[in-house]
């Protein structure tokens, strides 16, 4: 019954507001800081207006780079802000009037809609696989690839490193400081969480951007309209590729790990991965794009794509100075539509949380890990259900920034034995997780002493860091 009354409630949204459009941007400097406005509409009379502001502009860089390429870029970054607005009633048609497209293009963001929305679709039960379930149009046809060159005033040795307040990016930054590259830290709507690792890390003048979500659509949230998971990582991707033309950067060294690849569920047929945008699926397809719509001469690259989840925890023990810095709990960020301040601390309930204690737990000294989180969540018997999902021992992965399920396996394999290496371990009456770890998981794997240790050791050949920029984690890690 309640699938049928959301079905029709899918039905009605899509009938009512049977267009997204995408009108127009506008740009301009004001008080140095680089404004930019998009104008949506949803047809009948829905109209959206969000906000990006970068900060602290040199009028000078914006006049350099030439009204065609930031035209270029600035309309792509509307683009990429369509689906936080458009899924609010999940309109038939998507109509591009602020900028041209060519089929090629028209066929990259549909697939980048419909991988990127995937969990929306799954959690709000919609049928994306209906024929004609979503239209693309342009007026503005463009049959030829737009190809905006800048590499005559960019930095070469320049790395831009994007900073969201987890340990990932740390390790990025420390393993550049420690190879003394030219890098600068790169922030949206930075966290203070991201605004300690940025000071610790010695990024005296990181670049900020703000992205202000039209209130309208936070109201529509409260009124029932539809909500959900966007591809964020992807929005990242082009606010990166704009900051760093504007600031001369020709890297871009994002965080992005072997880990995402490892989808969470399957739905209609199709696997449904959370951090799709951060997958090297989705790396390929943008850098591409990017190559040929963009600006050719920027690398777009995730830095930590060659490793594990588990692999970086464990780089990431050798920094204690930002251990009371880093913070990764995305519930510590939610305000419900708007309705709640955010809690900005580790909430110790959830997947990430759990996850990240885990992995962290074999390499760390145990009373530091439980400063970190501010409590034991080994002791925690109500996040059991949680760690069957993490290990595989149900289907469904939870819908958030985890490991592949084997190295899921593998922190708690080696949290239980770090904890039987102490004098008279045997003998400890271990945390509940860890206790039913072994006696109700540990059986069922045989070789997780094996694996373990090959998966700590393992790398992975599938990535893009420059052949200049790779030897520093090949040989770090």
């Amino acid at each position: 019954m309640q699938n049928a009354k959301l079905q029709f409630k899918i039905q009605n949204f899509r009938k009512r507001h049977p267009k997204f459009i995408y009108e127009n941007y506008s740009y301009k400097i004001l008080d140095n800081n680089f404004e930019i406005f998009f104008n949506f509409k949803i047809e009948p009379n829905i109209y959206f207006r969000p906000k990006v502001v970068i900060e602290n502009i040199d009028e000078s860089l914006i006049k350099k780079i030439g009204d065609r390429v930031l035209n270029n870029l600035v309309f792509h970054l509307g683009l990429m802000e369509i689906p936080s607005y458009w899924k609010a009633t999940c309109s038939p048609e998507i109509i591009i009037e602020a900028g041209s497209l060519n089929k090629e293009q028209i066929r990259w963001w549909k697939d980048l809609i419909i991988k990127g929305m995937g969990q929306f679709f799954y959690e709000n039960k919609i049928n994306f696989q209906k024929p004609n379930f979503l239209k693309i149009k342009t007026l503005h046809f463009n049959a030829i690839a737009l190809k905006c060159r800048i590499e005559e005033f960019l930095n070469r040795n320049g790395i831009l490193v994007p900073i969201g307040g987890g340990k990932d990016s740390v390790v990025t930054l420390e393993a550049f400081k420690k190879a003394k590259k030219q890098i600068n830290c790169f922030s949206l709507n930075p966290t203070g969480a991201a605004q300690r690792i940025m000071k610790i890390a010695g990024c005296k003048k990181p670049i900020i951007v703000r992205r202000r979500i039209d209130k309208k659509l936070l109201e529509l949230n409260q009124k029932g309209f539809l909500n959900g998971h966007t591809p964020f990582s992807a929005y990242l991707a082009f606010l990166s590729i704009l900051t760093a033309a504007i600031f001369n950067y020709k890297y871009i060294a994002f965080s992005n790990e072997r880990s995402s690849n490892e989808g969470n569920v399957k739905y209609l047929g199709k696997i449904i991965n959370h951090q799709w945008s951060k997958s090297f699926n989705f790396e390929k397809k943008f850098r591409n794009y990017s190559k040929k719509y963009l600006i050719p001469e920027i690398e777009y690259f995730s830095f930590l794509r060659p490793l594990y989840e588990i692999q970086i925890a464990k780089l990431f023990s050798k920094y204690p100075k930002y251990f009371s810095a880093f913070l990764s709990c995305n519930e510590a960020y939610k305000t419900a539509s708007g309705t709640k301040k955010p809690i900005e601390k580790w909430c110790k309930n959830c997947p990430k949380c759990l996850f990240i204690f885990a992995t962290l737990y074999p390499f760390i000294e145990t009373k530091k890990v439980i400063k970190i989180f501010g409590e034991n969540l080994f002791e925690k018997r109500k996040l059991l259900p949680i760690m069957k999902e993490l290990i595989g021992e149900k289907k469904f992965k939870p819908l958030e920034c985890v490991g592949t399920k084997k190295e899921n396996l593998i922190a708690f394999y080696l949290s239980l034995k770090k904890l039987k290496k102490y004098p008279g371990g045997e003998k400890f009456k271990f945390p509940f997780l860890l206790e039913y770890f072994e006696n109700r998981i540990l059986p069922k794997y045989q070789n997780l002493e094996k694996e373990s240790e090959k998966l700590l050791k393992s790398w992975n050949d599938k990535n893009h860091i420059p052949k200049t920029l790779i030897k520093i984690i090949r040989n770090w890690y």
